[in-house]
């Protein structure tokens, strides 16, 4: 820990990635600078910290992918890449002051309400006391590693793809990969050429469309610094691009027509192979699992050293991975692209609300809250990238900075009427959340016959927002007052 966690707080911030630094931004213009960023990490930045391997690269154009305040003129490249959207974030932290309130290597093990406060604990065994918590810590942070038997017994090098073992030298390896996830789809491409052999294991072929991506010239860049309104035009564009794509996700039918794009990809990509191109075609509509973009994945398979093996994973032994037809693959490194625990990524801390109930036990059945940021019986309690906030079109800044408007008015109309909490009616939780499942099963989603991360253990879309993003942005700009009771 750099620096000492003050004892109390007003407000207390998990997290330091586009969330929690938005949050804290936006604290800090509204007056509220009795806060402070809680950050395991030892540096910023959340899951464009973790996230090192080789290929990282952001799947949203730069220009829509940053907050609206703070717009960076200086992107290189359309689609941005790890340590370029990194240092935007340092770049913000640093414009804005923040890095006084942060303090690093502060592990957050839960959080109780007493009445008034938040109790929030420290993996040290402290705690601080904060009026208003806000989680933000998003999805994407917890690896998601299948539990496949013989797996502890390997004698080679494991690792997830958000845990990169950069010591490790690939050179000449004989590496599974397992998972064709997004993570997959960057980091296949990127070590393929230095590998001996590269065996990828896909359980479900993904859809794949080329991805727009060059650099963006130094004229350009010094044209967007002189006149901003240059780039503001182009995040205007770009925003309402991708907002059309929300008709197709919506109307599975309408999705037949980008289909058809895919296969054409996939006609000129395999031209010649009909047998790996038959592997790798999706049989699913296509937006029912993630979407993803590259222009170098359907290469790198058919690259002489890449094999793509689609029998099921039976085994791991010590020296390689036994598939369902009793074939034996010798490796030496296993590299999981399998993703992020999404439906349960706050299983890792205990979170008690009122009456004592924890948050666990409430989502038992599947997380939900109110516009994916309140939770009825927590009071004081804001989740930033909650329940159903997640986008399978556009840029998730867009949808924190309408979430943190939405905390920053809560907590406003909270101090007008000298309460000391604002809480949920659940009743109005529980309408909002049928609205939303009413639209998901009409979505390509929940019809369009795949299984994804979207869904949880209930076979519930608990992840994404099934409707436009501005139509997120106008219900979040206020608090609706008949959605939340004050305690006084």
């Amino acid at each position: 820990m750099t620096d000492q966690v003050p004892a109390a707080v007003e407000v207390a911030i998990v997290g330091s990635g586009f969330a929690g630094l938005g949050a804290a931004v936006k604290l800090d213009e509204a007056g509220r600078r009795d806060f402070v960023v809680l950050e395991k990490g030892d540096t910023l930045g959340g899951t464009w910290r973790d996230n090192t391997y080789p290929g990282c690269a952001c799947d949203i154009e730069s220009h829509l992918y940053s907050f609206s305040f703070r717009q960076n003129p200086n992107w290189t490249r359309t689609f941005a890449r790890q340590p370029e959207i990194r240092a935007y974030l340092e770049d913000v932290a640093d414009h804005y002051r923040l890095r006084d309130r942060i303090r690093f290597g502060v592990t957050v093990t839960g959080a109780e309400w007493d009445g008034t406060h938040w109790d929030v604990h420290l993996a040290d065994g402290s705690a601080i006391r904060a009026r208003f918590l806000i989680w933000g810590t998003g999805a994407l942070h917890e690896p998601s590693i299948p539990e496949i038997e013989g797996l502890d017994r390997f004698t080679g090098t494991a690792f997830h793809s958000a845990q990169w073992d950069h010591s490790h030298d690939l050179a000449g390896k004989r590496v599974a990969v397992i998972g064709t996830g997004a993570s997959a789809i960057q980091f296949v491409p990127a070590i393929a050429p230095e590998v001996a052999s590269l065996t990828l294991f896909q359980r479900t072929a993904p859809w794949v469309l080329p991805k727009p991506d060059r650099p963006i010239s130094a004229r350009a860049r010094e044209l967007y610094a002189r006149f901003p309104l240059l780039q503001k035009l182009n995040r205007t564009a770009l925003y309402w691009r991708h907002e059309a794509l929300v008709v197709g996700f919506l109307n599975p039918k309408v999705m037949r027509l980008v289909e058809r794009f895919g296969r054409s990809y996939l006609d000129r990509k395999f031209a010649g192979d009909p047998q790996l191109k038959a592997k790798v075609t999706p049989d699913f509509t296509i937006g029912c699992k993630r979407i993803l973009m590259s222009n170098d994945y359907y290469p790198a398979l058919r690259r002489d050293n890449v094999a793509v093996e689609t029998d099921k994973i039976v085994r791991i032994t010590e020296t390689g991975v036994v598939t369902a037809d009793g074939r034996e693959h010798e490796v030496d490194t296993i590299i999981f692209g399998t993703g992020f625990k999404v439906a349960d990524g706050m299983s890792q801390v205990t979170v008690t609300g009122r009456d004592g109930v924890k948050l666990g036990d409430v989502w038992r059945e599947g997380m939900e809250a109110l516009l994916g940021t309140t939770v009825a019986g927590f009071p004081n309690l804001f989740l930033i990238v909650g329940p159903n906030t997640g986008l399978g079109h556009s840029s998730m800044v867009y949808m924190i900075e309408s979430q943190v408007n939405y905390i920053v008015d809560a907590m406003r109309v909270t101090d007008r009427h000298r309460a000391r909490a604002i809480d949920t009616i659940r009743d109005r939780q529980d309408a909002f959340n049928a609205e939303i499942q009413r639209k998901l099963d009409k979505s390509v989603w929940t019809q369009g016959g795949c299984a994804s991360w979207y869904l949880d253990e209930h076979g519930k879309n608990r992840t994404l927002w099934p409707d436009y993003t501005f139509n997120f942005r106008k219900r979040t700009q206020k608090i609706d007052p008949a959605d939340h009771e004050l305690l006084v």
